[in-house]
């Protein structure tokens, strides 16, 4: 009898742990589609391979994107830093760029799709 108890516990106490390895899977699954999600508009792939070669303002990102327009470039700088894939830092009047460690990894990512 207490070898089949023995047993029970043992089992339930592997499918709590699969369940739990599975939960962290699934979150972490969402994370890297929220990623993605992020870099999904041209634009802000491109503002994201900008800031992998070195930090850049507003008035820089948007002489290198061309096209753009001041309030678009800083409308997509914000979902970049509400993703956690890029961080402000102020120097005098301007906010210059650069990526974090996430947006760093995505980046390099981006980069051997993109070669």
């Amino acid at each position: 009898m207490a070898a089949t108890s023995a047993r029970a516990s043992t089992s339930s106490r592997s499918s709590k742990t699969a369940a739990a390895a599975s939960a962290r899977q699934l979150a972490e699954i969402r994370r890297v589609a929220e990623l993605l999600k992020q870099v999904s508009d041209p634009t802000r792939l491109q503002v994201l391979l900008l800031l992998s070669e070195k930090e850049r303002n507003v008035t820089e990102l948007c002489a290198d994107l061309g096209t753009q327009s001041q309030p678009a470039v800083s409308h997509h700088l914000a979902l970049l830093r509400h993703g956690r894939l890029i961080e402000p830092r102020r120097s005098g009047k301007h906010n210059y760029y650069a990526l974090t460690e996430g947006g760093r990894e995505l980046a390099r990512v981006v980069e051997t799709i993109v070669d």
